[in-house]
């Protein structure tokens, strides 16, 4: 095959962003000069839950996992100098998606272009936030009314938009087996779509026009064979939905179009280096099959178990699909799979499954009926439970983790805290007094917006009626809305909504026979008990600030329940004056703090703080997550009784460790129970 033949490579992105709109700015643009060929923006927990950023709920979550765009003047300096109209972005946002794609829209206005031109993604999947990332903000009725509205508006004056990425990502970081990531994803299109058309926007003759618009953005784990037959069953199944359901006879409108960032879950602390062979075996899975390839891929870094990459670790990461790309001869076959009867018959079983599992979903209601029955939630707790059972058990085997530990010193990270990119903890006051003064200026020269009163009455007035938000949204953008003030006027028609747990629907996942390692640790916990003078240990499991990461603190409630511990556990989203008022109020033992985007260092003094002049100074309280050593440190010189991170894989000795604190707490002497 003649180089003239070759197919064109994917979209290649690395998804970034932190600090500031003009530290992110200088990123993208050094990004785009190294080769990227578009751009992919991660926003912070604020911007994402429809915070600004002197809300108390984003106390330490400002710039940290993203960066933070409060108004049409941050989205004007994120992207200054990148002309839009050339432009492919991707923006991963969901609850604010609307707000966020209004804001974008302006800002290309204001640099001329044509709008009809724009070209990217909004993620925009409300689903998946209820069930593993927990960015959402409203119920899941209005949710779908906001992602109806906007895939209607985007058809009709942005065509060249995808207005959502069916998002199976996360679902796969939460637990999700092939099966169920198939399954729930492809419900969620039917919710969306059912809803798209049933709403009447969208005319007859225009429905192939919507489905040609919608996106998926998936997970490719290491078992890159599975991973690999997944995308072909995806594609089935999708051509088959949009055929049958949907009367689409265009089969360009029935391809299954894709983006990918590889798994992140299964990145080790432990012997961190290997992370790169894992993300380019991820890789292989979703470009090696030309009938199944994404359309746009972008990868971690090989140290994002340890904490923020740096720019020269996106650059490796983006180097890999380069070489991928232009060096090898990938791009020169055909469906290199085709006729396989190994792949075929793997594939037929992934479509069968998944189908199965789509009609007892269709049976409850559908997708948005599952997330409030809590079904769809407990099935991801209860498989992720299985998986770290079986990890700790050995079964399922991860090089530098549970096999093969021993190592060589790594040069990598020598200095582990010059290994990855820190967030300078001044960049939150400097953010809040920006945006202060944007408040105080946005009616002057050089914006000369409107006041925007008007603008957020006539918000709630759509929201109230059954008119299309997007025009009210824009209108907001233009009079200078803030993200808060735009999500406030939501929150007053729509109300807020707090997902399901999962965790106590949860199945047992480990076991408590006679000499097992579970065992043991519950005898430590009726024994402390009985010590105590109490039925039962109270163990208080809380996350502080606006991470909505819970798969680690939901398997640690799961265990320690198992382990016969009463646990307090009330979900996402708490401030540490909320923890500290639930803890007290409970009588716990024990106060477990989960917080894996970075804001431990200021929230977790803060409810140790809270303990000590509520007069519970004396509750031991651990804490979890990405703590990069040095502030572990500083965590433990604060008081915390021990602090664990993702290399502490053993579930089951973590909740014994914190039966040892408790009795330490309580001046009991430790326990000799044997090994």
């Amino acid at each position: 095959m003649t180089e003239r033949q070759k197919d064109r490579p994917w979209l290649m992105r690395t998804y970034a962003g932190h600090s500031t709109a003009e530290a992110s700015n200088e990123l993208y643009r050094r990004n785009l000069a190294k080769g990227q060929t578009g751009l992919s923006v991660a926003f912070d927990l604020p911007t994402q839950t429809g915070y600004d950023p002197d809300h108390i709920l984003a106390r330490g979550e400002v710039g940290r996992v993203g960066v933070p765009v409060s108004h049409v003047g941050d989205m004007r300096r994120l992207f200054q100098d990148i002309p839009l109209e050339q432009m492919n972005t991707s923006m991963t946002i969901n609850a604010t998606a609307m707000w966020l794609l209004a804001l974008y829209q302006v800002v290309a206005e204001e640099q001329g272009a044509d709008i009809t031109q724009l070209q990217g993604t909004t993620q925009n999947d409300i689903v998946k936030e209820y069930l593993s990332r927990g960015t959402h903000v409203f119920p899941p009725v209005p949710s779908l009314r906001l992602t109806t509205d906007m895939i209607t508006y985007t058809v009709n004056h942005i065509p060249k938009w995808n207005p959502i990425n069916i998002c199976s990502y996360h679902l796969q970081e939460a637990g999700a087996t092939p099966v169920q990531e198939i399954a729930y994803a492809m419900s969620t299109a039917i919710a969306v779509l059912d809803a798209v058309f049933a709403s009447g926007q969208i005319a007859e003759e225009r429905k192939g026009d919507v489905v040609a618009r919608i996106s998926f953005f998936v997970n490719a784990g290491v078992r890159f064979i599975e991973e690999m037959c997944k995308m072909r069953a995806f594609g089935r199944i999708w051509d088959k939905i949009t055929r049958e359901r949907y009367g689409i006879e265009d089969a360009r409108q029935r391809r299954f179009r894709y983006g990918v960032q590889v798994n992140s879950l299964g990145l080790t602390e432990a012997q961190p280096e290997n992370n790169v062979q894992r993300i380019v075996l991820e890789m292989l899975a979703v470009t090696l099959s030309k009938d199944a390839r994404a359309r746009a891929v972008q990868l971690p870094a090989w140290n994002e178990a340890l904490g923020l990459p740096r720019p020269w670790d996106q650059q490796w990461s983006l180097r890999m699909q380069q070489v991928l790309a232009y060096e090898s001869d990938l791009l020169e076959y055909a469906d290199i799979f085709e006729g396989s009867h190994v792949i075929e018959a793997k594939v037929a079983s992934l479509v069968e499954e998944s189908l199965a599992e789509m009609d007892r979903i269709e049976k409850m209601g559908g997708a948005m009926a599952a997330v409030e029955s809590g079904y769809l939630k407990s099935q991801l707790v209860s498989s992720h439970a299985e998986r770290r059972a079986r990890i700790e058990g050995g079964t399922d085997k991860i090089v530098g983790v549970n096999i093969f530990e021993t190592t060589e010193p790594n040069p990598l990270t020598a200095d582990l805290d010059a290994a990855i990119q820190t967030v300078d903890p001044a960049v939150e006051a400097r953010v809040v007094a920006a945006l202060q003064n944007w408040r105080d200026t946005r009616y002057q020269p050089p914006f000369n917006h409107p006041r925007p009163c008007k603008a957020l009455e006539r918000l709630k007035t759509a929201a109230k009626g059954t008119d299309n938000l997007m025009e009210a949204t824009l209108e907001c953008a233009r009079a200078g809305v803030t993200t808060g003030e735009w999500s406030g006027a939501l929150r007053e028609v729509f109300g807020e909504f707090r997902a399901p747990t999962g965790v106590s629907s949860a199945p047992v996942a480990v076991t408590a026979e006679e000499g097992t390692a579970m065992a043991l640790v519950r005898r430590k916990v009726t024994v402390t008990a009985r010590d105590l003078g109490v039925g039962k240990l109270r163990f208080l499991v809380g996350k502080p600030g606006l991470d909505g990461h819970s798969n680690g603190a939901e398997q640690i409630a799961v265990r320690a329940r198992d382990a016969g511990f009463e646990v307090v556990y009330q979900g996402i989203r708490l401030t540490p004056e909320e923890i500290v008022a639930a803890a007290v109020a409970e009588d716990v033992h024990g106060v477990g703090l989960s917080i894996l985007s970075g804001s431990h260092a200021q929230l977790v003094p803060d409810v140790l703080e809270r303990l000590r002049a509520a007069g519970a100074g004396d509750i031991p309280v651990i804490a979890g997550g990405i703590i990069p050593n040095a502030d572990a440190q500083l965590l433990r010189a604060a008081g915390v009784a021990a602090v664990f991170t993702p290399k502490d894989f053993d579930i089951t000795g973590i909740i014994g460790r914190i039966v040892d604190e408790i009795r330490k707490a309580n001046k009991l002497d430790p326990l000799e129970v044997p090994a």
